[in-house]
């Protein structure tokens, strides 16, 4: 389809290594598709509380979200009538007229059609936002882990990402059908040119067709602006909707801990604690097992998030270090404890939008080690 992309780039953003297959089909789905949604688990069935029965955003919501700039007028123009000449040049011309009154006519339903897409995308763009809006805000003042009200309102976030990709879905085949539509106009302009050659023609014949090839030259301009709003909303929802699909992927981890992942590398996190930052050629994070609860979660997102702006492309090696000090018992100990510790930073990856296919787990000793680690490699 000329004009609308099938597929188009999508915005870095936290773990936004990779496109959106197949042309970045935008049907309704069960978990978040965001580029690392293979492994999401975020598929709660929770009830939808009040939220979902909120009143919709009013009109003046509509110029603070994507996709909600007011529409071009696009104002058909009234193709005139001739008169009957009776040549077979004449009769042409009346076919021609007809096709172009009915583009007419096509691009006022399909203009007010795109104005109604554009405001039902900003309406569901706008209760996403508040949706997410209210999960960030239990999560910065702190709350449970798993609190099911914001799983509710997760998936009501969800569900309004849903339909703004069923949105965009829509505009697409507006924009299939407003493609088709430019198609005919050229060829009747094609057709109109040729008819003037035509012998058997009156000078009225001619008054006419110059008329019409005006009129239809209008009728064009009409449709390649129709196809650049269209394809303007397109661009700018499709990457809107890339993106917070992400972002609600790792707001799915974030209720899962009951705190707010977020932020880069400046982010203000507190002490470090058990957890080091390393540069290159050492591990990317090590994490210190010698005490019960050890929280690296925010650190470990951060890190992360870093590496994959560098490198949107890397893949991860988690190593479990044990040291080998003590009896053959105590240590076989040390091991087995550290195995189900790089289990743990495992499933807090994919929790935090990592696919398996980029994670590898190993095991190991180190003598220099004073107790458990994990190691997280890039590579």
């Amino acid at each position: 389809m000329r004009g609308i992309p099938a597929q188009h780039g999508l915005k870095k953003c936290l773990f936004l290594a990779f496109a959106v297959a197949g042309g970045l089909s935008l049907a309704a789905c069960s978990d978040i598709d965001s580029m690392f949604s293979d492994e999401s688990d975020m598929t709660y069935d929770a009830p939808v509380t009040d939220m979902a029965s909120a009143p919709p955003p009013s009109a003046a919501a509509f110029n603070t979200v994507p996709g909600a700039a007011p529409v071009a007028t696009i104002t058909p123009i009234t193709i005139d009538a001739g008169a009957d000449t009776g040549t077979q040049v004449n009769r042409t011309i009346q076919s021609l007229r007809a096709q172009v009154s009915g583009l007419q006519q096509k691009i006022s339903v399909n203009s007010a059609r795109l104005a109604e897409l554009r405001n039902a995308g900003a309406g569901a763009a706008s209760a996403y936002q508040d949706a997410k809006a209210r999960i960030t805000t239990r999560l910065q003042i702190g709350t449970t882990r798993g609190n099911p009200e914001l799983v509710a309102q997760w998936n009501v976030a969800q569900g309004q990402l849903d339909a703004l990709s069923a949105n965009i879905n829509a505009m697409n085949a507006l924009g299939t059908d407003a493609t088709n539509d430019s198609s005919t106009a050229h060829f009747a302009q094609n057709q109109i040119s040729a008819t003037y050659n035509v012998s058997g023609a009156v000078d009225e014949d001619h008054r006419q067709l110059r008329l019409l090839e005006d009129q239809t030259a209008q009728t064009i301009v009409m449709l390649d602006r129709l196809l650049k709003e269209i394809s303007d909303n397109v661009q700018r929802s499709t990457a809107y909707a890339a993106t917070e699909r992400a972002n609600l992927t790792v707001l799915s981890a974030s209720i899962k801990s009951g705190e707010l992942y977020g932020g880069g590398m400046g982010a203000s996190m507190g002490p470090l604690g058990n957890v080091q930052m390393a540069g290159g050629g050492t591990p990317l994070v090590v994490i210190k097992f010698d005490r019960p609860g050890v929280d690296y979660q925010q650190i470990l997102y951060a890190a992360l998030n870093q590496a994959l702006q560098n490198r949107p492309s890397a893949g991860f090696q988690v190593v479990a270090v044990s040291p080998t000090r003590g009896t053959a018992a105590s240590v076989q100990i040390a091991q087995s404890a550290s195995r189900r510790n790089a289990q743990d930073v495992m499933r807090s990856m994919t929790d935090m939008g990592v696919p398996a296919t980029r994670l590898a787990v190993t095991s190991t000793t180190d003598p220099g080690a004073t107790g458990n680690e994990v190691r997280v490699f890039v590579r």
